[in-house]
């Protein structure tokens, strides 16, 4: 294995996993919140935010499809190595990760059953920035909050299958914000 491969994870795996993780629960907790993330150094085309968050939500359990440009080599070594995550298609994933125009149709991903409606998709988008723009409400946000988003028609429909539908993290640099099914996008 190359210095590529075993490089890039948490050097202090039990401290930046827990920052890790309440990062992204804080996202997740409050929509539109925009977070920092840190400690992952994965190889590129993930950025150090989406790195981290596989980093944190991953293990040999949870397939993970790495959409057209993510899907490299590197990235597959590294993601097995720290991670065990097996690599699989968008039907049978957990987590995908990519830009927005890469993780598309979003009908391809599981949206939950009626049953068991935690058996959805998270998709981790790769942006370019992360600020205000769409308006959006419901649980976790007190009043409004906001979040340029790539499609407003696509979490319009898919906050309109709720308890069903994915759930998004939107990854930049080393900040991540996230859209659970949950939210009302105006």
């Amino acid at each position: 294995m190359d210095a590529q491969t075993l490089g890039g994870g948490f050097t202090d795996p039990a401290i930046q996993s827990a920052r890790a993780f309440r990062s992204v629960m804080e996202a997740m907790a409050r929509p539109g919140t925009i977070c920092n993330i840190a400690g992952a150094e994965p190889p590129a085309p993930l950025s150090r935010a989406a790195g981290s968050v596989l980093l944190t939500l991953c293990d040999a359990d949870t397939p993970v499809y790495l959409a057209s440009d993510t899907d490299t080599a590197d990235v597959r070594a590294w993601l097995a190595f720290h991670t065990g995550a097996p690599v699989t298609g968008p039907s049978h994933a957990m987590f995908a990760v990519g830009t927005w125009q890469a993780l598309l149709p979003l009908s391809a991903y599981q949206i939950g059953t009626s049953e068991y409606p935690d058996r959805s998709a998270t998709l981790i988008v790769e942006s370019d920035k992360l600020a205000g723009g769409a308006t959006l409400s419901g649980p976790g946000i007190k009043d409004t909050s906001g979040l340029n988003l790539p499609d407003l028609v696509a979490f319009q429909t898919n906050r309109r299958m709720f308890p069903l539908g994915l759930d998004f993290i939107f990854t930049s640099g080393e900040r991540l914000a996230a859209l659970p099914r949950s939210t009302e996008v105006c």
